[in-house]
């Protein structure tokens, strides 16, 4: 179907005025970590500089706060939730989608029921267990709450449910074990719906800043937002946004990289993800 020119002008417009109302607080972020306190408190205010303040802001954004440490601690988080995601959401996936079981509908609808529950909501309750189990203020106390992803369940139950039955079939003739299947066939086949989860699981973990707040006491295990809110503590009264701005665009940059490098395999899982029930 051929769409007039009119309605493909207003399209392209509304998504055009979207974006920039999407972007407009990066944009603003990006061009104040390159202005010095003056000229961001200035009354006549400009989009560019006078002064490019990269080298000063930039700077001292490392000085002030260790935060290449708070980076560091933000991809140890990231990478050891996913991994663990991985081993445990891998084969609870297929457990759901391959092997007919009593209660396997159930239990799908009960994994569709916990992505409607919050951190927020069992916050207080893993916060007590792990004051018990002495584990505050730790990469466990950071890592361990989300090793199970019922989001990544879901999305990883979809994407087996489109693999052709026979296949799997042939794999248990040629004496492969379900382990073997999972690992060998299952998750070679796939890698975009693996790609698009690791994008939700690394933007989802690295933002985090609620669950970090409460089992974070000192700054040497902070994770990226929570160590530039340190950052904002130590500015106030100073006026030095140009190197808070500046922290909070090194801290945003890895979800940007990280997206940008996997965007084609992001679209690819999201769109060839069945959804087969």
């Amino acid at each position: 179907m051929i769409r007039p020119l009119s309605f493909l002008i207003v399209r392209h417009a509304i998504l055009l005025a979207a974006s920039a109302i999407f972007l407009a607080p990066f944009v603003w972020m990006l061009l104040t970590s390159v202005k010095l306190p003056d000229e961001i408190f200035s009354p006549d205010w400009r989009w560019l500089s006078r002064h490019f303040a990269f080298v000063e802001n930039y700077g001292e954004a490392f000085t002030r706060q260790p935060l290449l440490r708070y980076l560091a601690n933000g991809v140890v988080v990231c990478v050891a939730i996913f991994m663990l995601q991985l081993l445990v959401n891998v084969p609870f996936a297929y457990a759901l989608a391959k092997i007919p079981f009593h209660g396997r509908d159930l239990v799908f609808r009960l994994v569709l029921g916990v992505l409607l529950i919050p951190i927020h909501v069992t916050a207080i309750p893993l916060y007590i267990l792990f004051s018990h189990l002495g584990l505050l203020n730790s990469y466990a106390a950071l890592v361990v709450p989300f090793i199970g992803s019922a989001f990544g369940t879901f999305l990883l139950r979809q994407h087996f449910m489109t693999i052709p039955d026979d296949l799997i079939h042939a794999a248990r003739l040629d004496g492969m074990s379900e382990w073997s299947i999972i690992w060998r066939i299952m998750v070679p086949s796939a890698v975009p719906a693996i790609s698009a989860f690791f994008i939700f699981s690394f933007v989802s973990h690295w933002n985090a800043y609620f669950w970090p707040l409460l089992v974070v006491t000192t700054p040497e295990l902070a994770t990226p937002p929570l160590g530039v809110i340190f950052f904002r503590t130590e500015a106030l009264g100073i006026a030095q946004y140009g190197p808070l701005m500046a922290a909070a665009v090194i801290v945003t940059a890895p979800i940007a990289i990280a997206f940008l490098l996997a965007q084609r395999s992001f679209i690819e899982g999201m769109t060839l993800t069945g959804m087969k029930a």
